[in-house]
């Protein structure tokens, strides 16, 4: 018996004592609040609480070593500090998906124990142990030395928000968020729930002889188990091509080791995965295809029997490219290469399907409610109306959570079975399962004249998206649309290719192709001012797009403000001894031809409750505050009396919450649902609306893809705009970024800089430490640690600069920034490197020890 006290209260505990703390507190008692991230690898720092005053891990605690301990987590902390830090949290923009947020917490208590008025130095060190992946700590740290100035009685608690639009709005629930108290869908228990678990395949390319699965059948406590026969109707789904299986049977091949073969459904989430290692699965072994060069050869083995593994080419072609090199002053040419990242999102996939009717309820945490309900209903065969998504606001996604992980699976289980089932991925399971960034090889030229304006640009690359096309076709396609980078030049013959392997698949990643090319291109860019001798700050100037200019797809912009953004850097820049710099644009919008819309349905439930329902994924960007403050903008209605929605019975289908569009989407259809709403409190009152509901649409379907045969080509409906500079200090160490980005309308300041340091800390990670290296198709770690985070300490000063040039099309004339945060910062990292030491680096990462 171990004997301790948690939130002040005696306990005893009588179980196994090599049980974690975290598994004791999460599943025995449900408390919830702290979080698991790492599955147990010590690194993340989600389940941190406090044993005797200090800060520890939960899930490296064993209850053997808690005996006569005074534990606490987030419920037994003092309630001033607790309402103090949480509502600083919500108010300096400290909380973007918020799944960090009570192990930060816990943390800042623990340097509180000690040190009441720590420097921003202390405190960046203090909360190191701990990742973020969403806000690059700024935010953290400010909201803590707020928060600890309030306890010491040196400041009040002050804090002036608005919700019209341009103001500084604390973020959707966020006070709760921040101390765990709102749910993930891990978190989340329903009467009678019973556990699923996957089996994966051993082997990147083989094929399934036999699946034994009769012990694990046998095993107390397994309720059944299934394979791909079970099915009960489609077996291949995707995003844009059904090339991807729900499970993989007897007598057909593996494409990656995240195949799934089998899945177990049991009482405990143990008791499955104990299941699974007793299911024999007999292979015969097959040669596979990892290297994406080879995969596009014609004699190559077929990842897909029957099809080629170039999935696509995408080429553009206009002017007189060869001319242009041919009569250049100077060129440079050079072959850069991209690595595989991962998302690192801080929680891991999880779903939980409920049979309801003759359908089931899907809590998902995916990045389309309405696309979670289409594919699921293909699997289990029933009409989409009888599949109810609920979307759950996820504990980050960067586009890692488009493509169906478990929502599947868990939707078949439940169906099947006629009971609840969670399904949960662990650490290990979510990297072996879900794509990641491509990595992307460029053979990349660029031409210019004797007096530094650009005249061509030559690009033959190639992208390895892995077992599943996922949306790789769509992120090369954005490779060769954002090839020529934020500049104009009259002539480009460029063109990708998105080739199959037996990798694990590449998809959707933050950026979406665009940080790939700017890196090479940009590079290539101070290549030439070197040969040249061109001002590094006046070529890019010269060269920049402006209202009227074309991309390398033809269109033609207008709303452009990256002059703007160049000239908001120029005298940091200039004055800096090591510095490198870099443009960006990325789009924002599906566009290349596929529509891009948006619906809302407004309820007005009482006089002081107002639902929105709509079809978005928040996942910490913010979309539910922006739905809000346009609502509130446009009629006036109390931001706090307004409740935001995603579940598909609301009937407003909406896409994938992607390419930085949800905000211009959702804030559109609101502005047209309010026109209504605005019209009916004329000589009105809110009372008297009480029972009404107001819809609204906006639909974006005038784009085409690039390459598409027309006169004036509309690729995507808006473009965001970006210069970043990266400054070193003395000893080549990064000492500063400052990111100048041209936004539109910045329609909430605190989110706006929290998405740009949040992107900055990525990009910096993307350059410099991050790495999934893969070998013959197996990733060489499957550690959290290993993935190459940089961590608090490690995070330079980010100046945020925000530009406002007006969109035409986004409301107010805002534009998408969740992405083009990231899309300069390695360019900058390389040319500032190259600034110091002289060595252009071509390939991504450029320091893979971190310092």
């Amino acid at each position: 018996m171990i004997k301790y006290t948690l939130n002040g209260v005696q306990t005893a505990y009588s179980g196994d004592e090599s049980q974690s703390l975290l598994s004791h507190l999460r599943n025995d008692l449900n408390i919830t609040t702290l979080k698991d991230g790492c599955s147990g690898q010590g690194t993340c720092g989600a389940c941190t609480v406090e044993i005797n005053g200090k800060a520890r891990l939960a899930c490296r605690t064993k209850m053997k070593s808690i005996e006569n301990a005074e534990v606490n987590t987030i419920e037994g902390l003092p309630e001033q500090f607790k309402t103090v830090i949480s509502k600083a949290f919500a108010e300096r923009g400290a909380v973007q998906c918020g799944f960090c947020s009570p192990g930060m917490i816990m943390r800042a208590k623990s340097l509180y124990n000690t040190n009441t008025k720590p420097s921003r130095d202390e405190i960046f060190k203090a909360i190191s142990p701990n990742i973020c992946r969403c806000t690059g700590y700024v935010k953290i740290v400010d909201a803590i030395e707020e928060a600890f100035a309030i306890l010491r009685d040196e400041q009040p608690q002050k804090y002036e928000k608005s919700a019209t639009i341009g103001g500084r709005y604390p973020k959707y629930q966020s006070e709760e968020t921040a101390l765990g108290f709102r749910d993930f869908v891990d978190d989340m228990r329903f009467e009678g729930m019973l556990h699923g678990a996957l089996k994966f395949s051993e082997h990147p390319r083989a094929r399934v002889i036999k699946i034994d699965t009769t012990k694990a059948e046998k095993l107390p406590g397994v309720e059944r188990v299934f394979t791909a026969k079970d099915i009960p109707g489609e077996q291949y789904q995707g995003l844009i091509f059904q090339d991807w299986p729900l499970m993989i049977g007897e007598n057909e091949i593996t494409r990656y080791i995240g195949d799934v073969l089998a899945g177990v459904v049991a009482e405990t989430d143990a008791i499955a995965r104990e299941a699974l290692e007793l299911i024999n699965v007999e292979y015969e072994v097959l040669e596979a295809v990892t290297d994406m060069h080879v995969a596009a050869k014609p004699e190559s083995p077929q990842v897909h029997e029957g099809r080629s593994n170039v999935l696509e080419t995408c080429a553009i072609n206009f002017g007189d490219v060869d001319k242009a090199f041919e009569e250049a002053a100077y060129t440079s040419t050079g072959i850069y290469e991209t690595q595989r990242i991962e998302h690192a999102f801080l929680e891991t996939e999880t779903g939980i399907a409920k049979p309801e009717n003759d359908g089931i309820r899907l809590y998902t945490q995916g990045q389309g409610a309405y696309v979670d309900r289409k594919l699921v209903a293909k699997i289990l065969g029933i009409e989409e109306e009888k599949v109810i998504a609920v979307q759950v606001q996820n504990g980050g996604g960067f586009g890692g959570k488009e493509d169906l992980t478990v929502q599947g699976h868990v939707s078949m289980f439940a169906y099947l079975i006629q009971k609840p089932v969670k399904l949960h991925l662990s650490r290990e399971e979510s990297l072996r399962m879900h794509p990641k960034r491509h990595p992307v090889w460029m053979n990349i030229g660029l031409a210019c004249d004797k007096n530094g304006k650009f005249t061509g640009v030559k690009l033959d690359a190639i992208g390895d998206t892995g077992a599943y096309a996922s949306v790789g076709t769509k992120v090369m396609e954005r490779v060769v649309g954002h090839a020529t980078g934020g500049y104009t030049v009259p002539s480009v013959d460029i063109k990708a290719v998105t080739a199959y392997t037996n990798n694990i698949p590449c998809g959707a990643m933050r950026g979406f192709g665009v940080p790939q090319v700017i890196f090479a291109i940009e590079s290539c860019i101070d290549d030439i001012c070197k040969q040249g001798g061109f001002d590094r700050w006046q070529i890019r100037y010269d060269n920049a797009l402006e209202d009227g200019a074309k991309t390398a797809t033809g269109q033609k912009l207008q709303g452009v403000g990256l002059k703007k953004t160049l000239e908001a850097v120029k005298d940091e820049f200039q004055k800096a001894r090591f510095a490198g710099i870099a443009t960006g644009i990325k789009n924002t919008g599906v566009g290349n031809g596929m529509i891009d819309d948006s619906e809302v349905k407004i309820e007005i439930k009482a006089k002081d409750h107002i639902v929105v329902n709509h079809g978005w994924t928040e996942m910490g960007q913010g979309v539910h505050t922006m739905a809000i403050q346009t609502l509130h903008s446009e009629t006036g209605i109390n931001p706090e009396h307004i409740e935001v929605k995603v579940e598909t019975d609301a009937g407003v289908p909406t896409g994938m919450t992607t390419s930085s569009r949800a905000t211009a989407l959702v804030a559109n259809a609101i502005i047209d649902a309010s026109k209504h709403i605005t019209s009916d409190l004329k000589g009105s009152t809110m009372e008297a609306l009480v029972g009404r509901t107001y819809k609204g649409k906006y639909v974006c379907d005038f784009t085409c893809a690039p390459g598409d045969d027309v006169e004036d080509p509309k690729i995507h409906f808006a473009y965001g705009y970006a210069t970043q500079v990266v400054i070193l200090d003395d000893n080549g160490k990064i000492d500063k970024v400052i990111a100048a980005h041209d936004a539109g309308k910045i329609m909430n300041r605190t989110l706006f800089e929290g998405q740009i340091e949040g992107a900055v800390h990525m990009g910096l990670g993307y350059a410099l430490t991050e790495d999934f290296p893969m070998k013959d198709g197996y990733p060489l770690s499957y550690k959290y640690n290993d993935i190459g985070i940089l961590r608090a300490k490690e995070m330079p000063e980010v100046d945020v600069i925000g530009i406002e040039e007006e969109d035409p099309i986004g409301p107010y004339g805002a534009k998408g920034i969740g992405e083009i945060g990231l899309c300069p910062t390695a360019g900058a990292v390389a040319n500032a490197l190259y600034t110091f030491d002289g060595i252009r680096r071509t390939k991504l990462p450029m320091q893979r020890k971190k310092s």
